[in-house]
């Protein structure tokens, strides 16, 4: 609700200023037209996603198989090493992998920044970092899994580089939304209001909810495996976290950064309490509506216009006939304004309307602001409960008259037959009065009305005047976060060794709402900014492309995603929310048909996983490959590129077990080494994504280990940097597993189109002289890796005494790369429907990718702006894509003639 008042102000020294709240575009006033167009825009695209959910628009729901659980059921005491000596599980179980690894390294003390002190192989550097503390109204959804997930990688590659680490938990008391949810359940338990308890009181009952929740959060934030410091847990009303507040909000006083002023504040009569502009949104409406309002049994109407007349004092028949959606607040109406061009009302400048029901007489102003084509282009003025007639009240000197209190009841100088009488019901009296004394002059839908609404609070936010002490809003004692959380105002040794911050990592939805503030708050009240860096991480959307939020029913709790849950479950927590009724029924739509199974059981790694993994385009191999997989890996830490990092690491696990097989047949004695190199190497890389199950086997591979371990756990290890593997870069090597990766991966593919399964076929590689050097070379490698007998090298443009006969004609033909193709002669008997229904879908696999590839090939300055080593693997590519095309068009041709 606007409220006028003593309200403070953040303005320059030696300023006043007016607080300014939020527009309520509510009458014929100028107008932001693009302001009202992206508001409609913004609501076309909303109700088209509701409609594409409630249709079959989308795609196909996930589907999945149960599988067996394995729980690890060992007595382990809280904060007791888990024992690995036991076989691991047939098929992985997060549960048994994740099972007592948090509660073993929070005992352990490895999340503190004391823990420096023992690593051998530490440096004299600091990185801290500062949840941003959720609202204690709730639990965690995916947007805060993903904050987490990011910064819990940062912190714990940055402990195993050797950092002395602090990464600080905490919660927000989130003010207002704390408030309201407090006051419903005590209405609900108690059948006590709010104003039934003293301040003290009901401050003890908001502890008693903290509790409750804030170790609900924290629960959450241990399942995901964040590597907090615990013993630095704050939260926003702890008494040092107040003194904070109290020195911030002293010192700004005192050096005129902050100050009373007369303004208007938001209000809302169903809290009797101010609400902070940030928190309130605007609900657009197409016409009339019926509303359902906190304090009336029956609905309320909205986006309705109606005018009436004021007659003209000391002319009999003369009348200004204004327009409001809001009749009344007629009651505080203090002038009337046109424009001073409008032809209209030339005659009426300078007189004076009498108020029909407190025969006060109104002056006729005349000001710019008035709008001549909206309404009837008069304005009635109310500078108590409107912001634009607040400016007009200072511009032309006039009184401002509240008459609607703070509990949404008329005020006294209504008078005697209004006085207490409810807003809504005193609208309709006022309306009926106005018609009795026929000065009502009509009705009709308003198209575009708008009305302020608290999303947080889901309560309509409202207009009245009396001053207010309580306003600073939440955000405020959220902004000394980075430095109150360490001790300010005192000179603590936490605040001398962690502050600046090193990073802010967040959502890009905080940068106006926190972020701002904590670069104000912490620049005025320490003289430095509070961190070096912000990395700003995308939002996370559901399917529709709609923010997840708890007033659509579309968040996810992380801990569904980690021990999976039912469909049934995930509606009943919709069902359980204070929805709009079209919002739930939207909600539970989409649940059904995006969940129609409910939630598997993922585990927190996967989680991590996932999260960091989005729109992978990076490419590494192994071994040979591993010094730039870890130089790759470290840039993009550096850079905050994750999901660079984790394709890198998937791709070296990947090329590790693929080398390793070869390796096993070749030398078994050379393998193991290989392996438990890359192995332990992979593990340190991955730990900081994936901490549960790297944790588990590397513990698993420590009596494999030769000399002993530095640390107890794998999160202490130093990680990998590139010059341990600098011995390991053979450029040649390098160059041949490429070829042979491509070649076993076509043998694959030819393999599957035959329906071969455990026969081993003979195969005949077409290639180039070099190619067939290589092959040779690595032949064993291939027939193993390839599941193959044997491979017969044929060189058609230079061969040698080592290349075999051509292929057999007929054979199916697969295409590794524009200058080597892979033939398997095709035996008799063979299904040649499937081969084609086979070689067709990978026909249309290929053409958009050679489309896509032939597009960039012709874009405008092509051959300036791409470097040339781009452009050559750009060519490859696009000669081995025409080639397979070809085979496989020829192949297609000679099974549809058989």
């Amino acid at each position: 609700m606007w409220r006028t008042g003593r309200v403070f102000c953040f303005g320059s020294a030696g300023k006043r200023a007016v607080g300014r709240c939020c527009n309520n575009p509510r009458r014929p006033l100028s107008s932001s037209a693009p302001s009202k167009t992206v508001k409609a825009e913004k609501e076309k695209r909303k109700r088209g996603r509701e409609e594409a959910i409630l249709s079959s628009q989308h795609g196909k729901p996930m589907k999945w198989g149960a599988k067996q659980e394995t729980v690890y059921s060992v007595p382990t005491a809280p904060g007791q090493k888990k024992d690995t000596s036991l076989p691991f599980p047939p098929t992985y179980s997060p549960t048994y992998v994740e099972s007592s690894w948090y509660q073993w390294w929070e005992k352990e003390g490895f999340f503190s920044p004391e823990q420096h002190e023992t690593l051998p192989h530490a440096v004299d550097r600091t990185f801290s970092l500062c949840i941003p503390p959720p609202n204690v109204t709730g639990s965690l959804h995916l947007g805060h899994a993903l904050t987490v997930a990011i910064e819990d990688t940062l912190v714990r590659w940055r402990r195993m580089q050797g950092y002395r680490v602090l990464w600080v938990p905490g919660c927000d008391h989130a003010g207002i939304a704390t408030q309201t949810v407090v006051e419903r359940k005590l209405l609900s338990e108690k059948g006590k209001r709010r104003q039934d308890f003293t301040r003290e009181e009901f401050l003890n009952e908001v502890w008693k909810w903290k509790n409750e929740k804030g170790e609900e959060i924290y629960k959450q934030l241990k399942s995901l495996g964040a590597s907090l410091d615990w013993r630095r847990a704050c939260f926003t009303m702890d008494p040092h976290f107040s003194r904070a507040v109290t020195e911030a909000f002293v010192t700004l006083c005192d050096s005129g950064l902050i100050y009373r002023s007369e303004g208007l504040v938001n209000w809302s009569c169903a809290l009797e309490s101010a609400i902070s502009d940030i928190e309130v949104d605007s609900k657009e409406l197409a016409g009339q509506t019926m509303l359902s309002v906190p304090g009336y049994k029956n609905k309320v109407e909205f986006g309705t216009i109606l005018s009436f007349a004021y007659p003209v004092d000391g002319h009999d028949g003369e009348e200004v006939v204004v327009s409001t959606t809001r009749p009344e607040t007629m009651l505080g109406d203090v002038a009337v304004a046109v424009h001073p061009d409008d032809p209209r009302y030339q005659s009426v400048h300078g007189k004076q309307c009498r108020h029909p029901f407190t025969d006060r007489v109104l002056p006729v102003i005349t000001d710019s602001l008035v709008d001549m084509k909206l309404g009837t282009g008069a304005v009635k003025v109310t500078p108590a409960h409107d912001h634009t007639d607040f400016l007009l009240s200072q511009k032309h000197s006039l009184p401002r008259l509240t008459v609607i209190k703070g509990d949404g009841t008329m005020t006294p100088p209504c008078g005697q037959w209004l006085e207490g009488v409810k807003r809504f019901d005193a609208r309709q009296a006022v309306v009926d009065a106005l018609v009795e004394r026929q000065l009502f002059r009509g009705k009709k839908s308003h198209s575009t009305y708008i009305i302020p609404y608290s999303i947080r609070v889901q309560t309509h936010i409202l207009l009245i005047a009396n001053s207010y002490p309580d306003v600073l809003d939440t955000w405020f004692s959220s902004g000394l976060f980075p430095f109150a959380m360490l001790g300010w105002p005192e000179q603590t040794a936490d605040v001398q060794h962690y502050y600046p911050n090193s990073i802010l990592e967040t959502g890009s939805d905080l940068i106006f709402f926190w972020v701002a503030r904590m670069v104000m708050l912490g620049k005025e009240l320490t003289g430095q900014l509070p961190f070096k860096q912000v990395l700003f991480h995308s939002m996370v959307r559901d399917k529709h492309g709609r923010k997840m939020s708890k007033s659509l029913g579309n968040v996810i709790d992380p801990l569904d995603v980690i021990n999976g849950v039912s469909l049934e479950r995930l509606q009943e927590k919709v069902m359980e929310g204070n929805l709009d009724p079209r919002e739930q029924m939207v909600a539970l739509k989409a649940q059904s048909k995006d969940f129609p199974q409910g939630i598997p059981q993922c585990g927190t790694d996967a989680l991590r996983f996932a999260l960091c993994s989005h729109k992978m385009e990076v490419n590494f191999s192994v071994l040979t490959r591993s010094l730039l997989t870890l130089f790759a890996v470290n840039i993009s830490f550096c850079f905050y590129k994750h999901f660079s990092y984790t394709q890198a690491i998937h791709t070296i696990f990947q090329r590790s077990g693929f080398l390793v097989k070869h390796l096993i047949f070749e030398n078994p004695s050379d393998a193991n080494t290989v392996l438990y190199h890359c192995v332990s190497v992979c593990l340190a890389l991955l730990s900081p994504f994936m901490p549960f199950v790297t944790e588990e086997l590397f513990q698993r591979l420590q009596p494999f280990k030769h000399g002993s371990v530095s640390q107890d756990s794998l999160c202490l290890q130093p990680y990998p940097c590139s010059s341990q593997l600098n011995h390991w870069h053979f450029p040649e090597e390098e160059k041949a597993f490429l070829l042979i990766q491509e070649v076993v991966r076509t043998a694959r593919l030819l393999r599957a189109q035959c329906g071969l399964t455990k026969d081993k076929p003979a195969m005949w590689a077409a290639c180039s002289p070099s190619q067939a050097r290589i092959l040779t070379r690595y032949g064993s490698a291939v027939w193993t890796l390839g599941r193959m007998s044997n491979l017969h090298i044929y060189c058609p443009t230079g061969a040698d005494a080592t290349c075999s006969a051509p292929p057999p004609e007929g054979s199916l033909i697969g295409v590794v790369d524009h200058t080597c193709q892979l033939h398997l002669q095709v035996e008799k008997g063979l299904n040649a429907d499937k081969q084609i229904r086979q070689l067709s879908q990978r026909r249309d696999k290929l053409v958009p990718k050679l489309k896509e590839i032939l597009d960039s090939l012709q874009s405008p300055d092509y051959l300036t702006k791409v470097p040339a080593h781009v452009r050559h693997r750009m060519d490859n590519k696009r000669a081995a894509l025409q080639q397979e095309l070809n085979t496989i068009e020829c192949q297609l041709k000679a099974l549809q003639e058989e």
